[in-house]
């Protein structure tokens, strides 16, 4: 699950991401309009936190490029503007969640998961392939019915390649699903990660190497 979170104050944007990637969330920033415009160009997202009052280009208009867009991310106004009023603009203007700051972060996470599910392209919430099942609210994964305990980017690795199941995944897919924007893409983080998630599923192999092309669930 990738996350855009777009917001000015910059100690609370980190202290966000940060919170999200333990969770096994990819996790972008933005600290003003312009940089969220930019960076929504070129990224798909599953889910932007957008706070409203922004420099540059305001939430508002971010909202509408995001809603307008030919595959809209799902939208969550974080915002001190917690007026009824504030709540039904915002929503009006096409946001698909609105939650005022100050705020509890477990919620913050459950409304995430929540949003990224109604996508019109999202998956099953338990997702399941062969004898592989993945539930990501629960952050669990079993294997012939036996829990696999898994890091947090083996985790989000693993999702990734459900998700996409019968479909093929290159390195480059993964780390743009799993990791941010700032991952080095001559690395071999994806290879390390796919050899350590093979160990701890166990035989027969779970996850087929397709020469020059990438990783899929067998």
């Amino acid at each position: 699950m990738r996350v855009l979170v777009v917001e000015d104050v910059r100690r609370l944007a980190e202290d966000i991401a940060e919170g999200l990637r333990d969770q096994g969330m990819a996790v972008d920033i933005a600290h003003t309009g312009l940089d969220a415009a930019a960076k929504l160009d070129v990224n798909r997202y599953d889910v932007v936190v957008l706070d409203r009052d922004l420099p540059g280009i305001h939430g508002d208009t971010i909202c509408r490029m995001i809603t307008d867009s030919d595959d809209p991310a799902m939208v969550l106004m974080l915002t001190a503007a917690d007026a009824p009023a504030d709540r039904v603009s915002g929503l009006g203007l096409g946001a698909d969640d609105y939650l005022p700051k100050p705020f509890h972060f477990p919620e913050l996470v459950l409304r995430l998961r929540a949003l990224a599910r109604r996508r019109p392209t999202a998956q099953p919430r338990i997702l399941r392939a062969a004898d592989l099942e993945l539930d990501p609210l629960r952050r669990t994964v079993s294997r012939a019915g036996q829990p696999c305990v898994l890091t947090t980017k083996e985790f989000a690795v693993l999702e990734a390649l459900m998700q996409a199941s019968p479909a093929t995944l290159s390195a480059e897919d993964l780390l743009e699903r799993a990791w941010d924007e700032h991952a080095d893409p001559f690395t071999k983080t994806v290879q390390v990660t796919i050899g350590r998630l093979r160990r701890k599923l166990g035989e027969p192999d779970a996850i087929e190497t397709i020469a020059g092309v990438g990783y899929r669930i067998t």
